[in-house]
């Protein structure tokens, strides 16, 4: 009993370290409802979801939103979203409702619907850009018409259980909490007006959650050693080992292999690492005070393209960055103290979408750096990142005893070895 005991609490204890992410510790997502007037049976509200989250983006096919209601609600109306169901509406004569289940799930409408149907900030088929890309693009907002509810602050119950999907697991979410009401400024911003009512429901996010094993990887290699250091076997599991199909295999020939499925299972090309996402950090050019690093992302599923990519890494010179040519950059401080972590994207109309596996399935860029004459270094490893993350999860990095090494330290290994041995040997003569 006492070792269940104990592994139940360590496993909290892991699952809440897992949801903190140190790059991003005030990173998430924030669902708000703003009641906007009452009914003659409950409340018009509007909900909004903030993504808060610096380089963490919803990408397609989009959110999937749901929650328990606390009482007998039904939606009447939605605009700017729709529920995946109806429900069994069948003791409703005349006005049916929009859904009538008690555990409703709600999803973002496509680009181009009427414009009746439209709201603010919707229809983007789900897709929420991330707060530190673009501010603009980080919400999603729709509005229903609930009935059978309270019509009063007194007398409405808040749902509960709420579920988000972005588009697949990863998402905890809280306890929906009452907060002041929100303040809404008029088109001149000369006039506030308030909310009736509004709580917040605040999701975070965690990569074991979410899958397994990671969906990316890092090789490294350098212009001061030959050696490339390929991703580790088996980075992202062996799992899709026999389903993946070779670069040159006539299934690629096939009209639609490049359609995504509903269930968004990949169709990875064979490799040994099996990742659907490979970083390539390479050291290319060494100067009197600056280096260049070139910095490739290539795309190994034939299925998926990455819109609204984000490429971060932690290194300690991103704290000196001259100049990067191919990419959008911005750093990132969480902590003001520390200036190390960077967020690159790609340039808007040029490399924003990371096309599918294939010969155009690859963005890459080069980074201008400055050195520091008191930290920097090639000895060791400190060349290469110390954290990688594509898409708000973290990739998985080669073993540190398997980086690119300077060649001379091979000589000075060499040369130590020798002189112990002369040494030994002119010791063994004086003392014979």
């Amino acid at each position: 009993m006492r070792f269940v005991v104990s592994a139940l609490f360590l496993l909290v204890i892991f699952s809440y370290a897992a949801a903190f992410d140190p790059l991003d510790p005030n990173g998430n997502i924030t669902i708000r409802w703003d009641i906007m007037s009452w009914t003659p049976d409950g409340y018009v509200a509007t909900v909004t979801i903030n993504n808060f989250q610096m380089y963490r983006h919803i990408m397609s096919p989009g959110w999937t939103l749901g929650w328990t209601w606390a009482k007998k609600e039904v939606i009447w109306s939605a605009v700017g979203a729709q529920t995946t169901e109806q429900g069994d509406c069948s003791k409703f004569k005349g006005n049916i409702p929009h859904c009538c289940k008690k555990t409703p799930t709600v999803v973002d409408l496509l680009p181009g619907v009427p414009y009746n149907q439209q709201y603010q900030n919707c229809c983007k088929g789900g897709v929420v850009g991330a707060w530190g890309q673009d501010p603009s693009a980080s919400v999603s907002a729709f509005q229903l018409s609930v009935g059978m509810a309270g019509t009063s602050n007194k007398t409405v119950k808040l749902p509960r259980n709420f579920t988000l999907l972005g588009p697949g697991p990863g998402y905890t979410c809280g306890k929906a909490k009452v907060v002041p009401p929100t303040i809404f400024l008029s088109p001149d911003r000369r006039r506030k007006t308030q909310a009736l009512m509004t709580w917040n429901v605040t999701c975070t996010y965690s990569q074991l959650l979410a899958r397994k094993n990671p969906s990316c990887c890092v090789s490294l290699s350098s212009f001061y050693n030959e050696t490339i250091v390929p991703c580790p076997s088996c980075s992202c599991g062996c799992h899709n080992k026999d389903s993946c199909v070779k670069s040159n295999s006539k299934i690629l020939s096939m009209v639609g292999v490049n359609t995504p499925k509903k269930d968004n299972a990949p169709l990875l090309q064979c490799t040994h690492h099996m990742c659907p996402i490979r970083i390539h950090w390479h050291v290319k050019v060494n100067y009197k005070e600056y280096w260049r690093v070139k910095v490739s992302v290539t795309n190994f599923n034939y299925r998926l393209n990455y819109t609204l990519w984000t490429l971060v890494i932690q290194h300690p010179n991103l704290n000196n960055v001259t100049q990067v040519f191919s990419f959008d950059y911005k750093p990132l401080v969480p902590y003001e103290s520390i200036n190390d972590t960077g967020m690159f994207y790609g340039l808007k109309y040029f490399n924003d979408q990371l096309m599918e596996a294939g010969p155009f399935g690859n963005v890459q860029s080069e980074i201008l750096l400055k050195k520091d004459i008191n930290t920097f270094t090639f000895k060791e490893g400190w060349a290469f990142p110390r954290k990688v993350y594509f898409n708000g999860d973290e990739c998985q990095m080669p073993p540190p005893d398997t980086y690119p090494f300077l060649p001379n330290s091979a000589h000075q290994n060499l040369l130590s070895f020798s002189a112990l041995v002369s040494t030994l040997i002119f010791l063994l003569i004086a003392i014979w």
